[in-house]
Formats: structure tokens, C-alpha cells, sequence
């Protein structure tokens, strides 16, 4: 499939009220039926950045994950974004997800805890770093903070992993998804890293943060961006909620790997 088209889902989240933010969401997303691939929602979706908030922690076969899977199907397009989540030994998550429609679900935990906000006292960070495969493209998911450290992310030569690699892909993904709930206050490190991810990771790059004052008092600019591979911003949302749709094309993106093989220089760590 050579067009994907991503949907970018900036809102505000009402805070820890898991209910009204599941019932808010599909309200915004449900237009986007036959009209898009992917919906990108913000961080901890349904409750805001709220790591006091560990009781409304799920496990994956609770209701959130459920909810995300019935929307999935019956809108019959991929979603991402994260949630709180726990495992059976009562570890909590800031856990990442990508459901598409009839498949089963990618999970990705956030590997960098926000210690500013007091995140790595009370959540388990994760270890792994799926390269999740959807309508022929190759995506990686990672979560708000993990923004800020390359390494984590970088975009390594497809035959390394070559299990996950599409065979026309030279490198191991060609999206990075970020879902963030990233402060007004930084919003231009928000929107450098971002650009500077897609260009040095030779792929398009979709950050989608949430408005609005947090239960903790903490306001959010918004300023979800899709960058292309050039760097250059494919669709802006401000400061205000909003639904921007734009289609990649995995031909154009390809063909600039081809012309530009900086990518084969890159070292190998």
C-alpha cells in the first residue's frame, strides 16, 4: 500500500474521568470512518498525565484495551496513543498501544519516565521496541518523553532485524508515532525534537499532544505536527482541538532513501 493516510486527534482530556474521555474520543474519531488510516490520540487518553491516578490502572483485557479494539473494527482503521496499564504483579505502565481493526493489539511501555512529574517513582519503565507492521508499512510507537532521547529511536538498517523489515524498506521503520502530553511551556523543544527525529531517522514523524490545563495545573499548547522526511511540517494543529488527516506516501519516501542514502553512513551501534 503505497498511501497511508494518518489522522492527527488533538483534544483536551478530562482529568481522571475515564468514562467521559473514552465517550469524548469516539465522538471525535468516529467521522474518520472510510476516511483515514490511523488515529493518533494523546498520551494516557483516558485520564490525563496522572500518576497519582493508579487505581484506574488497567490490565490489557480490560476495558480500555476492549473499547479501543470495538472502535477499531467497527470504524475499520488503526488507533495509538497510551494508557495507564498493570500487570498481575501490580506494576504500573504508561503503556503505548496500536490497535488495528481484527488484529491483535501492540503494546509498547514507555522506556523513559518522566522524573519531573514524579513518573519513574511509581511506574515500571519498558524494554522493548516493536517495529509494528500495518498495510504495508513499518511503524514505531514510543510515548511523550522518550521524544528527547535518539538512541531509543534511532532508525537502524532493515537487514539487522530483517524478521521485521518490509523487503523494499532499507531501514527498519518508515513512521514514528509520539503521543504526548507535553507542556506549553517547552512547546519548542516539543516541535524541534519532533522535526529533528524525522530527519535524522529518514521517515515521517506524527506527534500528537493534548490543550488544556491539566487536574495538576500544568497548561498544554497543543501543536501536534506530522513532519515528512524532509523535516518539513505536512499538517499543524495550534492550540485548539482538532482532527488534521494527511496521507503519506511510502513511494515519495522510499524514492528519497534512494537519492539521499545518508542512512548507509550511519553508524552502526
Amino acid at each position: 500500500m503505497d498511501e497511508l493516510r494518518v489522522s492527527i486527534v488533538q483534544s483536551a482530556i478530562a482529568w481522571e474521568n475515564k468514562e467521559e474521555n473514552l465517550r469524548h474520543f469516539h465522538a471525535l474519531i468516529a467521522p474518520l470512518k472510510g476516511q483515514s488510516d490511523i488515529a493518533v490520540l494523546p498520551e494516557t487518553f483516558t485520564t490525563g498525565f496522572s500518576v497519582a491516578a493508579l487505581e484506574l490502572a488497567e490490565t490489557n483485557e480490560e476495558t480500555t484495551v476492549q473499547t479501543l479494539q470495538a472502535w477499531a473494527d467497527e470504524l475499520d482503521l488503526a488507533i495509538a496513543g497510551s494508557f495507564l496499564a498493570k500487570n498481575a504483579t501490580g506494576q504500573v505502565f504508561n503503556r503505548g498501544f496500536f490497535v488495528a481493526p481484527h488484529a491483535t493489539p501492540v503494546f509498547v511501555d514507555k522506556r523513559h519516565l518522566f522524573r519531573l512529574g514524579g513518573e519513574n517513582k511509581l511506574l515500571t519503565a519498558g524494554n522493548t521496541r516493536p517495529i509494528i507492521s500495518y498495510k504495508g508499512w513499518n511503524i514505531r510507537l514510543i510515548v511523550c518523553y522518550d521524544l528527547r532521547f535518539p538512541v531509543w529511536m534511532r532508525n537502524k538498517v532493515a537487514d539487522e532485524e530483517a524478521s521485521n523489515a518490509h523487503a523494499d524498506s532499507p531501514l527498519q521503520y518508515d513512521l514514528l508515532i509520539c503521543p504526548a502530553n507535553w507542556p506549553h511551556t517547552r512547546d519548542y523543544i516539543w516541535t524541534t525534537l519532533l522535526q529533528a527525529r524525522a530527519i535524522e531517522n529518514w521517515c515521517y514523524v506524527c506527534g500528537v499532544n493534548r490543550i488544556g490545563e491539566d487536574g495538576n495545573g500544568t497548561a498544554h499548547g497543543g501543536n501536534s505536527v506530522l513532519f515528512d522526511f524532509w523535516g518539513k511540517a505536512r499538517a499543524h494543529a495550534e492550540n485548539q482541538e482538532a482532527i488534521l488527516t494527511t496521507t503519506l506516501s511510502k513511494k515519495l519516501l522510499l524514492g528519497f532513501r534512494e537519492k539521499f542514502p545518508m542512512w548507509k553512513d550511519a553508524d552502526r551501534l
